[in-house]
C-alpha cells in the first residue's frame, strides 16, 4: 500500500516535529496518529486550517511542556516498589508492565498512564530497573523501579545488599557436623 501524508500536530518521536508533513504507513496513521490527534491528513484545506492554527498549537504546546517540566522537576528522582513473586534463583513469575509501574507512579503521587511508561526491555528479574516516563513529547523522566519480593528487601536492594541466592554465604559445614561418630552402621577402623 502507499504511504499516506500527514501533518504532524505535535512533536512524535522517531517521526518529526510539530508542522512537519511526513509519509508513514497507512496502519500507523489509521490506528495511531490520527486517532490520538497527533496528525491531521495533509489535504490542502487541512494545510490552509493548520497554517491559521499554528500561532495557537504552538503556544498550547509550549504551555503543555512548560506544566509537564515543572512536574518533572517536582518529582525528579522518582523510585516506586513493586512487590512481585520470584523463585530463588531471582526471576519473577511473570514480568512488571508498564501498567504496574503507572500504577505505582500515581500511588507515589505522580500520575501517569500506562502509555507514558517506556519499557526498553521488560523486567523479569528482581532487582533495580530504570523506566523512562513520558510526560510531554519533549519532556521525559527516569523513574527507579525497584522490583523485590517484600518491602523489606526492596529496602535493602536500595541500600545495596545482596537478596535471595546472592545473600546467602555458602560456608562449607565441618566434618564433625555432617558425621556423628557412633551412628549407624559403620564398619570398625583398627
Amino acid at each position: 500500500m502507499a504511504a499516506v501524508e500527514l501533518i504532524l500536530l505535535q512533536r512524535v518521536e522517531k517521526l518529526g516535529q510539530m508542522g512537519d508533513i511526513v509519509k508513514v504507513k497507512p496502519g500507523f496513521a489509521r490506528n495511531y496518529l490520527l486517532p490520538q490527534k497527533k496528525a491531521l491528513r495533509a489535504t490542502k484545506e487541512n494545510r490552509a486550517i493548520f497554517d491559521n492554527q499554528k500561532a495557537q498549537l504552538e503556544a498550547q504546546n509550549l504551555r503543555r511542556m512548560e506544566e509537564a517540566e515543572r512536574v518533572a522537576e517536582r518529582v525528579m528522582g522518582l523510585s516506586v516498589i513493586i512487590v512481585r513473586q520470584a523463585g530463588e534463583s531471582g526471576s519473577l513469575y511473570g514480568s512488571v508492565s508498564n501498567r504496574d509501574i503507572a500504577e505505582a507512579c500515581t500511588a507515589s503521587g505522580l500520575t501517569v498512564s500506562r502509555d507514558q511508561v517506556i519499557l526498553e526491555h521488560p523486567i523479569k528479574t528482581l532487582g533495580l530497573a530504570r523506566v523512562r516516563v513520558v510526560l510531554h513529547p519533549e519532556v521525559s523522566i527516569a523513574v527507579t523501579v525497584n522490583t523485590a519480593r517484600s518491602v523489606e528487601e526492596a529496602e535493602r536492594q536500595v541500600r545495596g545488599e545482596a537478596v535471595g541466592r546472592a545473600a546467602e554465604e555458602v560456608v562449607p559445614p565441618e566434618a564433625d557436623t555432617i558425621f556423628d561418630p557412633g551412628a549407624g552402621d559403620q564398619p570398625d577402623i583398627p
